[in-house]
């Protein structure tokens, strides 16, 4: 008897999902905080200009019955945010998009929308952890951390102690910082009374279970992969990684009017003969700056799971 079997005929073929799956993509956080926003502008230009007022000294000495005060000088200072141009872009074939069995307009728009999140978060990370206002752990530069020179309690009281002697506003109750994993761990790691886990297990005992660090000596932690890590920035190729603490107004957010503060989605026009060739891209006119360095504290230390050697 002759059978009909699978290798007599060619329709038994491999299905696909029909659904598209994205890369492992670290959430855009910097920019949520960047909290002074240029929303009254005079008029368009290559940048924004921000204006501080200084307080006066203090007025200790009593008064004169019959003598007039003496008025004294109001001070300012400025901030400049200038504006750069921001922007990418796809194109698919009338090829791809007859022929795939995916639903490649639609998955062209994912990625581009998160390319735009990703890029700019990263445009305003790069400006928030070069400030001026830093701590090395056990060290006095990023070239001379050690494998051994881990973040510790210590330097995160230390880092609120700077903040509120600035008179830094917090978010809330607390201030925001932003720890990568890596240093996470060394910090989860501590034993001392004073350390986050001693901490915990006396005030939360959940957090403890799940993992997280939560709020710390008036600190509310986020990790994130997006923290600073400078591969081989430390002694002897070890990555330095930056934790930052920040108040309100350490960032400022400047912005075309014409454009808007987000980011928009554009499709680029057809002008081959065939109509073959679609684009679809992001475009942003802004720009990000340091407004207070009062308002920002950077704690630079090494991690003893990063790559150390």
């Amino acid at each position: 008897m002759a059978y009909t079997q699978k290798s007599s005929l060619d329709i038994d073929q491999v299905a696909f999902q029909q659904l598209a799956y994205f890369a492992f993509r670290a959430q855009p956080l910097h920019s949520d905080y960047a909290t002074v926003r240029a929303t009254k502008q005079s008029h368009r230009g290559s940048g924004v200009t921000f204006t501080k007022y200084g307080d006066l000294s203090q007025a200790t000495s009593a008064l004169t019955e019959t003598s007039d005060v003496t008025p004294v000088a109001m001070t300012d200072t400025q901030v400049t945010v200038n504006l750069a141009e921001y922007g990418n872009a796809v194109e698919t074939t009338a090829a791809l998009r007859g022929q795939a069995y995916l639903n490649v307009d639609e998955d062209a728009a994912n990625v581009i929308g998160y390319n735009a999140a990703d890029s700019l978060d990263k445009v305003v990370a790069d400006v928030a952890y070069a400030g001026s206002s830093v701590a090395y752990i056990g060290q006095t530069s990023r070239g001379a951390l050690t494998a051994s020179n881990k973040i510790t309690s210590s330097s995160i009281r230390e880092g609120v102690a700077n903040l509120r002697g600035n008179s830094a506003p917090t978010y809330g109750a607390n201030y925001v910082g932003f720890i990568h994993p890596d240093v996470a761990y060394d910090l989860i790691e501590g034993t001392a009374t004073t350390d986050l886990r001693s901490f915990q297990i006396r005030s939360d005992a959940d957090n403890v279970r799940k993992g997280e660090i939560g709020t710390f000596d008036g600190v509310t932690f986020i990790q994130t992969s997006r923290a600073l890590l400078v591969a081989d920035g430390g002694n002897s190729a070890v990555d330095a990684y930056g934790t930052l603490i920040m108040g309100q107004e350490g960032l400022a957010h400047a912005f075309s009017t014409m454009y808007g503060p987000e980011p928009q989605v554009v499709f680029g026009p057809v002008t081959d003969r065939l109509r073959r060739f679609q684009s679809v891209g992001w475009y942003a006119m802004c720009g990000y700056g340091r407004f207070r360095e009062e308002a920002l504290y950077r704690i630079e230390s090494a991690s003893s799971i990063g790559a150390n050697s």
